[in-house]
């Protein structure tokens, strides 16, 4: 299966207005879609879609509190819509959208839907690095960081879900849908990736009580580290908080900083993820602080050496 990985999650939300500030402030675009509905979007067009949690227009809720409402997974053709639909149509409904889509659920409940994918093709480049003992990226005087540098999320990278039965998740996205497991934390669950992505995963699963099920948190591609930080450091000065980093994943290798939001779930910007292919062979082990990160840091304000408590106890 041609399937590429999320194109948009869709939430209905209690905070109509504070969610809308929120993401704008995390540094997606808005789109109105219709009277109701509000699309913010990555630079590749992938992203969040919006409405009010009583809207009719959206799916049925989850029998959790969470705000997920549905998956949207790009896909590379029509003919991939096709493979689908007579895949998953053996032993469920599978809806034909009026737009060539498809909707169904999947075997723990959640809402899917799979479409041609909308993203548009990056031209951008990536940070650069000077290291010694090989030829500098950054021609001279050209800087590194800036005040005012461009740090906005470049598209949808990946998300995680509670799941009641990982048994029930693996069964229908590796062995229906051909994703891919990539590594394994054992005690919580894989990390899986499509077929058409390379990425270490787009899919995460955690595994929870079933009065936990719903999205945990997702996640948008930066083009380096220091966007992360610089990123990540704008947002908490707008006053959102923090839930966990900046720091860096083993598994993945990518950079991380999650932040709360009124979405119900969190929110990351992510970096610098590991690329596979088939020949990797997946690695195991125990879910934990060790095998979570590499490294975890911690934001704090700004300071300057000169006669401050941590410049106490000499050199």
């Amino acid at each position: 299966m041609k399937i590429i990985g999320p194109d948009y999650l869709v939430f209905g939300v209690e905070d109509l207005d504070g969610s809308k500030t929120y993401l704008e402030d995390f540094g997606l675009t808005p789109v109105q879609l219709d009277a109701t509905g509000w699309l913010y979007e990555a630079l590749d067009g992938t992203g969040v879609i919006i409405r009010h949690r009583d809207d009719p227009k959206l799916p049925a809720p989850l029998p959790t509190s969470n705000m997920l409402r549905q998956q949207i997974y790009g896909v590379v053709d029509a003919e991939t819509l096709d493979a689908i639909e007579a895949e998953l149509g053996r032993d469920r409904r599978v809806t034909r959208l009026a737009d060539g889509g498809l909707e169904c659920q999947d075997d723990l409940g959640f809402s899917l839907r799979f479409q041609v994918t909308i993203r548009r093709p990056l031209s951008m480049p990536a940070e650069k690095i000077n290291a010694p003992g090989a030829p500098a990226q950054r021609a001279p005087n050209e800087l590194g960081v800036s005040d005012d540098m461009a740090a906005l999320p470049r598209t949808l990278s990946h998300h995680v879900l509670f799941s009641p039965d990982n048994d029930k998740a693996i069964g229908f996205y590796r062995d229906r849908l051909g994703f891919i497991i990539t590594d394994e934390l054992t005690g919580a669950g894989p990390f899986l990736r499509p077929a058409a992505n390379d990425d270490h995963h787009t899919l995460f699963f955690i595994r929870t009580p079933a009065y936990m099920q719903g999205l945990e948190h997702l996640a948008f591609h930066m083009g380096g580290p220091t966007e992360l930080m610089v990123a990540g450091d704008r947002f908490v000065r707008k006053g959102y908080q923090s839930f966990w980093g900046p720091g860096r994943h083993k598994f993945g290798s990518n950079w991380f900083w999650y932040f709360n939001s009124p979405l119900g779930v969190h929110f990351e910007y992510d970096a610098d993820m590991d690329k596979h292919d088939d020949s990797w062979v997946a690695r195991a082990a125990p879910n934990g602080p060790e095998a979570s990160q590499m490294f975890l840091l911690q934001w704090r304000e700004k300071w300057a050496p000169g006669g401050g408590p941590e410049d106490a106890g000499g050199a």
